[in-house]
């Protein structure tokens, strides 16, 4: 069994609370009130600002040209493309560059990209792909299965985000970091792979923590 066959297995119940969230199943049926995504939008921004020093890092680490010209191309992506389409996007939330130049991160933002930066500056390769895969996996997952819900595509303000995540384009980067994680895990002892698994069922679990920060709006609460 490959190690990502393992990882969808055994994580299926947190998996599952994911996509049950009622910040998701809002996205599906266009019920979600949008000054949560609104504020979804700017936290995600923040946190897309980290994910992107994350694949420098794996640029740093991988061995051959091939993966590092690949960590490279995504951090340009990332940088040059997605946040660009974040801030067009985020304009039909009322959203400014302004606002977003001045936003700070929520707790759970800080210990989530922190988190995985800490991963990926002191472990291996494996263990930065293990840190930075649910995020990828699990929206495309997310985005294939409400791009079944009949109309969600065609939802006025969350019918691009579905599209965006349940395309093809975003699905071969998953496939190509999961692919990476099982090339990394093939020879390695059980005790490393059990190191890696807790990472990803960490880094998971920071995933069920951003939709719902998002749906309760949840910023420092000494701030309140």
């Amino acid at each position: 069994m490959k190690f990502s066959e393992r990882l969808y297995q055994e994580l299926q119940p947190i998996w599952r609370k994911n996509h049950a969230h009622p910040f998701v199943q809002g996205i599906g049926d266009g019920t979600l009130e949008k000054e949560k995504f609104r504020f979804f939008m700017v936290q995600d921004y923040l946190y897309l600002i980290d994910y992107a020093k994350l694949f420098a890092l794996g640029a740093v680490k991988a061995t051959d040209v091939e993966t590092m010209g690949r960590f490279a191309s995504l951090l340009n992506s990332t940088l040059n493309e997605e946040m660009s389409l974040h801030r067009e996007y985020a304009k039909k939330f009322d959203v400014t560059e302004e606002e977003f130049a001045k936003a700070t991160p929520s707790p759970t933002t800080l210990a989530y990209t922190h988190y995985m930066l800490h991963v990926g500056q002191n472990g291996t390769l494996a263990d930065l792909v293990a840190a930075i895969l649910p995020c990828m996996w699990s929206y495309w997952e997310i985005g294939k299965e409400l791009n079944e819900i009949p109309g969600a595509n065609e939802n006025e303000f969350y019918g691009e985000w579905i599209q965006m995540y349940s395309s093809k384009e975003f699905g071969q980067l998953a496939i190509w970091c999961i692919d990476l994680l099982d090339q990394l895990t093939t020879e390695l002892p059980e005790k490393d792979l059990k190191r890696l698994e807790e990472i990803f069922l960490n880094t998971t679990r920071f995933e069920y923590m951003f939709w719902d920060m998002s749906y309760n709006l949840a910023m420092w609460p000494t701030d309140e």
